[in-house]
């Protein structure tokens, strides 16, 4: 049979603590003054805590209360660059009601969105997410704010990719307005010396201002997205970051409506005419 438990008496937590303060032998400690025992006092007195030990007490506590996980839901958006190119990611991430994470991934500049985010997770403030169909997996930081998430984006190499929060995401859609006198789909050739590439455009007036997608045929891509359409009087800028290039060009209006000017990319130049048909 199992012996009770003795009470905590005085005398019981004296008697365990017997050896603890027992008196060492005089050859190994002279001048040794008796110990009391710590459990035993002259008479029962409160001990006035100090501000010193209520701090401590406070320090402990908060050091021992769980952290609960930050909110990333919401949406996040962020640059990556490599080698001249810049391409903008954008991250949509939701919570069901069982507290589980689930995203989808945009690429305005590529004309890809609602991509599928695989595994996604928040540990702290570690966040982790995979996006299987383009072999692709993110690692990040979220700031103690919640506001931005620094870290690194892999895809056959690492590629450092910050995220901020944002209000709204990248607009890709944009209502029409009344089109402008370069509205519409414009044709031109790139003459490499070795080879020609055909380039078309489609430049649409918005109320947002102008927008453009490319096409290039022989390369079988469709529709990328025109990072920024800059006019000015009969100059036109388009600018393809994800391709680290862009179109300068003079509007002629004389004779039939074409657009003269220069495409370049990579730190080189080729001489660029689109004509409207």
């Amino acid at each position: 049979m199992r012996s009770a438990t003795p009470s905590a008496s005085p005398d019981n937590l004296c008697a365990s603590a017997a050896q603890t303060f027992a008196a060492p032998s005089h050859s190994a400690l002279s001048g040794y003054r008796k110990r009391t025992c710590p459990f035993h006092t002259q008479s029962a007195k409160i001990v006035p805590v100090t501000k010193a030990t209520f701090l401590i007490a406070s320090l402990l506590a908060l050091t021992l209360t769980p952290l609960h996980a930050q909110d990333v839901t919401g949406d996040w958006q962020g640059t990556l660059k490599a080698s001249g190119v810049e391409l903008r990611i954008v991250v949509h991430i939701s919570k069901n009601a069982a507290g589980n994470l689930s995203a989808t991934f945009d690429s305005p500049d590529q004309g890809a969105t609602g991509i599928k985010v695989g595994p996604i997770d928040l540990r702290g403030t570690k966040l982790n997410f995979t996006v299987i169909s383009i072999d692709g997996s993110y690692q990040g930081n979220l700031n103690a704010a919640g506001t931005a998430i620094s870290g690194t984006w892999t895809q056959h190499l690492d590629f450092p990719l910050d995220f901020q929060r944002v209000a709204a995401a990248a607009k890709t859609g944009h209502k029409p307005a009344p089109p402008s006198d370069i509205d519409g789909t414009w044709y031109g050739t790139l003459d490499t010396g070795a080879t020609k590439l055909h380039l078309v455009f489609h430049i649409v007036n918005t109320e947002d201002g102008l927008t453009a997608t490319m096409d290039s045929p022989d390369q079988g891509a469709k529709g990328l997205p025109v990072t920024a359409v800059t006019r000015n009087g009969a100059t036109l800028k388009l600018e393809m970051k994800q391709l680290a290039g862009g179109f300068d060009g003079r509007i002629v209006s004389a004779g039939a409506p074409a657009i003269e000017g220069r495409w370049t990319q990579g730190g080189g130049s080729l001489a660029l005419t689109l004509t409207r048909e």
